[in-house]
């Protein structure tokens, strides 16, 4: 059996404003970077990203800002320095550091809408872009019913001030589960060792729900201003979503909702698991994605 991220070499890269990201690299070929959701960090791609090297490709997995062991700068009264705007542009520093002009990009929840927001902002850096198990930031605040309340209720716990630091870190393993049965073994040991690290660390906590409070205000009126716009994705888009997850039941398929919001939609489907897709189904998960990247 494979090791963990046999073949990729970490390290810390410099992206501008004293921010450094924490990225694996590995594999040659044409780049594409993958981008996690919460609370993970990029090892939560460890079943994934050497796939995608052994298909020919550079992969490059960081750690985005405010997650993981990646810079989490002071933040401000609007919390625009975890704008998924800040982030993208941190994604476009890191790949031309690392010799890559132009790009595909994988993202996973939270970093779904990093990716998004690198296509829409960096249109001429990004060939290709996947999104995972989300739909725009927007669009599922134009949907926010008493069943979207109920089941995403931690988006707007997470925005209010200090209470949900002072709940997650009183005891981050009840809050994570990070220790319920099977976890490390369904994680992969490495993986599950980072996961619980990052959720320990005060510091790490505060970022990441500074990313959820980005999300309500800031993020929430980037969308809404290129909707009006009239700005489109204008690379090949997937879109893939897990099938024993809630998306497709709160919203129907996410396929219909992201053609507004692209000029070439590839197609995509449900994948077979829960949320965490790159973990639970690699398999079925590097079999879309690498015909994809090829187009």
């Amino acid at each position: 059996m494979a090791g963990f991220f046999d073949g990729f070499a970490e390290s810390t890269v410099e992206v501008g404003d004293g921010v450094e990201l924490r990225v694996r690299t590995g594999g040659s070929g044409p780049p594409v970077v993958l981008l996690h959701g919460h609370p993970r960090t990029h090892t939560t791609w460890h079943r994934v990203a050497p796939r995608l090297a052994a298909a020919s490709r550079s992969v490059v997995c960081p750690d985005l800002r405010g997650y993981g062991r990646s810079s989490k700068p002071p933040t401000t009264e609007d919390h625009a320095p975890y704008s998924k705007r800040a982030m993208a542009g941190d994604v476009v520093s890191l790949m031309q550091a690392l010799g890559h002009d132009r790009f595909a990009v994988v993202g996973h929840d939270r970093g779904s809408y990093v990716a998004m927001r690198t296509a829409l902002d960096h249109p001429e850096r990004v060939s290709h872009l996947a999104v995972l198990d989300s739909i725009p930031i927007a669009e599922a605040l134009d949907r926010a019913d008493a069943r979207f309340a109920a089941a995403w209720w931690h988006w707007f716990f997470f925005a209010q001030p200090d209470k949900p630091e002072r709940a997650i870190t009183s005891d981050p393993d009840a809050w994570y589960g990070t220790s319920a049965p099977g976890r490390s073994a369904a994680m992969g040991e490495e993986n599950h060792a980072d996961f619980v690290a990052a959720v320990h660390d005060p510091a790490t906590v505060r970022a990441m729900l500074e990313d959820y409070r980005a999300g309500l205000g800031v993020d929430r009126a980037a969308d809404e201003a290129d909707r009006a716009a009239g700005r489109r994705i204008t690379c090949p888009t997937l879109v893939l979503w897990s099938s024993r997850d809630d998306l497709e039941e709160l919203f129907g398929d996410p396929r219909a909702i992201w053609a507004g919001w692209t000029t070439d939609p590839r197609g995509g489907g449900p994948v077979d698991s829960g949320h965490h897709m790159a973990e639970e189904a690699p398999d079925e998960l590097v079999a879309a994605l690498v015909p994809f990247l090829r187009m």
